[in-house]
């Protein structure tokens, strides 16, 4: 395992600890991977929506980094959480799956 993969996987199950100690593992719904992606997708349009108010507005609980920035942290810990959830090597995935990419035409040959 590189460097990059042993640290995002510790940093994965970290990531894990805390949510389950703050509670969002519980409830009828609490480990449904579904209710997870949703989350995540909300944590997506969280971001647009700070891009389109003010790219550059810092956050109001962690002012050392803009807003739009600490909601796409929030979806990465979203899916280190459900990854380690469903026990899944996102670490090893990320470095594959950028190796792929390195392979690919421009753009992956589409117009956009």
């Amino acid at each position: 395992m590189s460097d990059f993969g042993s640290a995002f996987a510790d940093m994965q199950h970290d990531v894990w600890e805390i949510s389950e100690k703050h509670g969002f593992h519980t409830g009828p719904t609490g480990l449904l991977p579904s209710e997870k992606i949703a989350l995540i997708h909300a944590e997506l349009s969280e971001a647009l929506e700070e891009f389109r108010i003010s790219p550059l507005r810092p956050d109001p609980k962690c002012p050392d980094h803009l807003a739009v920035t600490v909601e796409l942290a929030d979806a990465v810990i979203r899916i280190m959480d459900l990854a380690e959830i469903l026990n899944f090597d996102l670490a090893g995935a990320i470095e594959d799956k950028s190796a792929y990419n390195e392979t690919r035409p421009y753009k992956h040959g589409k117009k956009f």
